[in-house]
Order: structure tokens, then C-alpha cells, then sequence
């Protein structure tokens, strides 16, 4: 064994997997585990945890893989992570814990989100779970949303003693983990069902069907339902178009609405009847996690597909991971592009869509090089489906209908970073509601952080 290069974890063949909605990744048995475990450098002052958001202890779950405990492995981890099994698969590692990791300077850093998955998995499989407070406050906690920074509030509250109510707007509790993450990445039943399981086990109750700024309002639960605090976990749901001419045809949809359709309602399943555009020739705008998340469905729908983004393969923003596997099922990358035009026919029915070339000048205010267009560089791609994937913004029915929680410009609720407080007294926000569209594990990283200004609120109170 090399000690420079990581396990291998084994995956689906690409041309098997393009035609199917089974996880791509198989992950690691014990073996392999416990293998990948011994390439550990053991640091005195371990970097990987530093770059962690919710601050696992690393080095300790890794030292109890080798050693073949895994089940103390769990819980090392579970006393940081409410969603290990989660986390271990959508996860940016190699952009934070094992970006630090210094076996990674002369070699391959250690594949901690790979250990984190197993790990979950062994759990999950053997049975174990989270343990349960010993002691109970005898106050009350509403968490409004139950995708990742809602389940992780939960979760602390709930192991601090707290009584704490989940309340969701779908008929299925997981927000984003369950309508925008696809099959082939985040398995539903099996992992993202246990781990809201996992946090129901620890005394979470969960209603579902609930729309806050309608069912009832945070103002109700505080006046009427005796709720000692609230937290706001609600996410980015609204989705942003470009504003270019044709963007209201048929054909033209959001990546919101597309994954929703596949993920949460079954769409590509025989046995559920969920409509949904199945078009031969699909063009994806957007070069993040959630259009490689489209175009990689769209293609196991049966479509050619085009991943249409305005700066380099450098600049996209999408883990390198899941572009590298969206490369090998084959999807086209037109790079350096963007839309001016969705062409429509007759029936106001996608055709195609007129784009311009781009070359990158000096950088903007978000530090990238900003998209310039080449003048007398435009040309049409036939298609007859297009999807944006531009970002989301939060969906305002909840600030608009609760008194003194106060909205930035881009509809935002305003929250401190530290312990996620708002301007409305006893209710504290975190996640994609207060940063917009961001990734799952700074949305637990802000559901961590609320917690604990809950705890030091209704402490002093």
C-alpha cells in the first residue's frame, strides 16, 4: 500500500449509471475503512478539524476506524454531526477538512468524508443511534424548516433538554436533502430518512403540512402556542431567472421545479405518475452544484444535455467531484458561454437558444474575473428544454408576516454570524434564510450556532 494515495472507492461504471438512479458512489467496506484510516498522520495540532464547520473531532473518529471500533467512531461523530451519513456524501471536503489535512501536501489528503459516510452507514445499518438527554429544561423550542440547519438546531436543542417542534412546509420532512439533492447522489429512503429518524429519536416531534405565514405565524406559536424561542431555518427556495427574451415559453423551467419534480415527487419512477418535461435536447444555465444536479438527471431522463456557463472550467463553482463525473456520463460543457435569447416556434415551445462567447476580463466584486462578451461571436443550440440554475433567494412569506424581524436587500433575515440572533426578540435564523442559496454543511454549521444562542437565551431569561 501506498500511504501517498487514498483507497480507491469503488462507483458505478459511467455508462451504467447515466441510465439509472442508483448512488453513484458505493463507498467503502470495513477493509477498505479501516485502511484508508492508517494513512492518518495523527498531527498534534490536526488542521482537518479547523476546517471543518461543525468542528468534528477528526483525528479521534479516525483513530477508532483503524482501530476497527466504529461504533465509537459514531459517536464521536454524532456528538458534532446530525447528519454524518449526509454530510459524508454532499459534503465540499476538498474544499475544508481535507483541505487542511496536511497528508495532503506530499500526497493525497485523507479521505474523511469517505470514513464519515462509512462510519454513518456501519451506524445506521447496526442499529445505532444518537443518545438522548438525561435531563429535560421544560421549555419549548419551534424550528421552522426541516432541511439541514433546521434538523441540526433540532438535534442540539433536543440533546440540551429542550422540547423542540419541527415544523415543515412539504408533506416529507429534509427540505433541500429531500427536493434538491437527486437519487443518484443522497439515497432518500435509506439515508436521508434514518437521519431524520435519528433526529426524531432523541424526542423531536415533526408536523408536516405546515407553511409558516399561512397555517400560523411565528407571532402565534410565541403568543398563542407558548413556544419559548424560535429558530428559522426556512432555506432559499426561490428561484432567479436571467430576464433574457423567451424565458416564458414552454419548455423553460426552473432547476428548482425540475429536481422537486424528480426527487421529492418520484418523477423518473414508472410507478408514480408526477409529470414532468422530458426533453431530448436539454440545455442547463449555471455552473453550480444544482445544475450539475440537473443536467446529471435530465441525461438519465434520456436527454442529450448542455451545461451552458459564462466563465471557465476554473471559475465553476460546483464541486470538482461531481463535474468529473458529470464529464464522464457525458454531458457537454460549453464553457465561456452565455444565453442572450431562447428561441421559440409557433406554439411559444422552446427551439433553441442563441448564446454569445466570452472571454474573461478584470475581476469583479466577488474577486473572479468578470465575463466579457466577444463581439461577433454569437451562434444557436438546437434544443427544446432549458433549465436555469441561477441561485435561489428566500421566499419572504415569513419575514412579511412576522412583526420586527427585519429583511436585508436581497429579502435575507438579518442574523449575527455567532449565535444566529434577529432583531425580533427570542427568534434566531441560520442558514440559506439569512445567507442565501449555500451548501448544506455551513446551513448545520448556522443550526449549531443557533442553538447555542438559544440555550444561552432561554438560560438567562
Amino acid at each position: 500500500m501506498d500511504a501517498l494515495k487514498r483507497i480507491p472507492v469503488r462507483e458505478q461504471e459511467p455508462s451504467v449509471r447515466a441510465k439509472n438512479f442508483d448512488e453513484v458512489c458505493l463507498g467503502y467496506n470495513k477493509e477498505e475503512a479501516m485502511l484508508e484510516a492508517t494513512r492518518c498522520l495523527k498531527c498534534k495540532n490536526p488542521q482537518c478539524q479547523k476546517g471543518c464547520p461543525v468542528n468534528i473531532d477528526i483525528p479521534s473518529f479516525i483513530r477508532q476506524v483503524e482501530a476497527g471500533d466504529i461504533k465509537e467512531a459514531y459517536n464521536v461523530i454524532s456528538t458534532y454531526s446530525a447528519l454524518p451519513a449526509i454530510c459524508g456524501r454532499v459534503c465540499p471536503q476538498e474544499s475544508q477538512c481535507e483541505a487542511k489535512c496536511v497528508r495532503g501536501i506530499k500526497g493525497d489528503a485523507i479521505s474523511i468524508g469517505k470514513l464519515e459516510r462509512f462510519v454513518a452507514d456501519w451506524a445506521r445499518e447496526n442499529g445505532v443511534k444518537p443518545t438522548p438527554a438525561t435531563e429535560k429544561k421544560g421549555k419549548k423550542v419551534a424550528v421552522i424548516g426541516s432541511g439541514p440547519s433546521g434538523l441540526t438546531c433540532a438535534q442540539d436543542l433536543a440533546k440540551a433538554g429542550y422540547d423542540v417542534t419541527i415544523f415543515e412546509a412539504l408533506h416529507e420532512a429534509g427540505g433541500v436533502l429531500v427536493y434538491g439533492i437527486p437519487e443518484f447522489r443522497l439515497p432518500k429512503q435509506t439515508v436521508v430518512k434514518a437521519e431524520v429518524e435519528n433526529v426524531k429519536s432523541l424526542g423531536v416531534k415533526i408536523e408536516t403540512n405546515v407553511v409558516i405565514g399561512k397555517s400560523t405565524t411565528i407571532d402565534q406559536l410565541m403568543e398563542e402556542e407558548g413556544f419559548d424561542a424560535v429558530f428559522v431555518g426556512s432555506g432559499a427556495g426561490l428561484p432567479k431567472f436571467m430576464g433574457i427574451p423567451g424565458e416564458n415559453a414552454n419548455g423553460v423551467l426552473s432547476a428548482n421545479e425540475y429536481l422537486t419534480r424528480t426527487n421529492l415527487m418520484k418523477a423518473f419512477r414508472d410507478d408514480y405518475d408526477t409529470p414532468i418535461v422530458r426533453g431530448k435536447k436539454v440545455a442547463v444555465i449555471g455552473g453550480g452544484n444544482v445544475a450539475m444536479d440537473a443536467a446529471r438527471t435530465a441525461l438519465r431522463l434520456g436527454a442529450e444535455v448542455h451545461i451552458i456557463y459564462r466563465r471557465s472550467e476554473a471559475e465553476l463553482p460546483a464541486r470538482a467531484e461531481e463535474v468529473h463525473h458529470a464529464k464522464e456520463e457525458g454531458i457537454i460543457f460549453d464553457l465561456l458561454t452565455n444565453p442572450k435569447e431562447i428561441l421559440v416556434d409557433e406554439n411559444d415551445c422552446v427551439k433553441g437558444i442563441r448564446v454569445v462567447k466570452m472571454e474573461l476580463g478584470e475581476p469583479d466584486a466577488s474577486g473572479r474575473r468578470k465575463p466579457v462578451e466577444v463581439a461577433g461571436s454569437e451562434y444557436e443550440i438546437e434544443v427544446d428544454t432549458v433549465i436555469m440554475s441561477l441561485g435561489t433567494s428566500p421566499n419572504p412569506l415569513i419575514s412579511s408576516t412576522t412583526q420586527g424581524l427585519e429583511i436585508n436587500n436581497r429579502k435575507c433575515i438579518i442574523a449575527e454570524e455567532e449565535n444566529g440572533k434577529t432583531t425580533k426578540d427570542g427568534v434566531y435564523a441560520g442558514g440559506d434564510a439569512v445567507t442565501g442559496a449555500a451548501t448544506v454543511i455551513l446551513a448545520m454549521s448556522a443550526g449549531k450556532a443557533a442553538a447555542k444562542g438559544i440555550d444561552e437565551y432561554l438560560s438567562n431569561k
